[in-house]
């Protein structure tokens, strides 16, 4: 069986123009088209990025030779080719971007979701303020955990921890924003997620039932950035023992697109439109 985590440090990744339009070539049209509509452009391509790396490495299809589709729910699945091997049919893989980072977790034998949040202060609101408007996200068990935390800093720290577990979880099952939070309570591990190998000591219950078979590894990417990874049991295998907890591999951009080849021909306006958006909040800066 085999693990796969890698990161990509899309806060500090400054493109050029030729590393920006060669990227946006190596992934299909639509994806190209549906992340210009985003104000930053850094993650989702790399998300894409990571997961066309993932395809060629770890299931042997050329980059030129594969489609991937989202589900209804918007999880990412290989459409074609549909290859008839057993490593194939086996690797579950999962993206999250959020943040100054865009990841990738897969997993063979097992359902997978990955989740990254950044611990940072809501914007306008004050730390109560959100707390409130986020009241049913969080069961009551959960609420006085995260309220206990500590100072407002730590408080937001365990916010977006349970948050990321949820998440993980939601992703690993497909079910899209309509599943219901509160059905899912977290007890978080005494042992609290650090920069070294992901801990698996938290558990979840699902309508009150503690949930053995699935198991979740939490880790950070940096003191800022919490990334939670569900594991639970795919129904096409058969159960197998977890591999020890698998580190995230940061990768820089030339690994990124190592094994990369062009879907498409360059397109000269997309880096127009990108240096536009990265420009503009500085240009704003600016003035002020």
């Amino acid at each position: 069986m085999g693990s796969v985590r890698w990161a990509f440090r899309c806060g500090s990744w400054t493109p050029t123009r030729c590393e920006w339009l060669f990227a946006a070539r190596c992934i299909q049209p639509e994806e190209k088209e549906r992340i210009g509509q985003f104000h930053v452009f850094f993650s989702p391509e790399a998300g894409r990025l990571l997961l066309r790396r993932f395809v060629c490495e770890k299931m042997g299809l050329p980059w030129s030779h594969f489609r991937l589709e989202r589900s209804p729910r918007g999880k990412p699945y290989l459409a074609a080719p549909l290859q008839d091997g057993p490593a194939s049919l086996t690797w579950s893989f999962n993206l999250s971007h959020q943040g100054d980072y865009a990841v990738l977790a897969a997993e063979q034998g097992k359902q997978v979701g990955v989740d990254i949040m950044k611990t940072v202060m809501p914007g306008s609101h004050s730390v109560p303020e959100f707390f409130r408007i986020m009241t049913r996200q969080f069961t009551p068990y959960e609420w006085s955990i995260i309220q206990s935390a500590g100072s407002e800093h730590q408080q937001l720290a365990a916010f977006y921890r349970h948050w990321a577990l949820k998440e993980s979880f939601i992703k690993a099952i497909g079910t899209g924003l309509g599943f219901n939070l509160q059905r899912v309570e977290f007890h978080l591990s005494l042992e609290p997620p650090t920069l070294g190998p992901p801990v698996r000591l938290t558990k979840m219950h699902l309508d009150e039932e503690e949930q053995d078979d699935w198991v979740f590894e939490e880790c950070l990417l940096d003191e800022d950035h919490h990334v939670a990874v569900a594991l639970g049991t795919d129904s096409l295998t058969s159960p197998a023992p977890l591999p020890p907890p698998c580190p995230f591999t940061l990768l820089s951009f030339s690994e990124l697109i190592g094994p990369a080849s062009p879907l498409t021909e360059e397109d000269p306006t997309y880096w127009e439109s990108f240096s536009t958006k990265v420009d503009c909040p500085q240009r704003q800066r600016d003035g002020h």
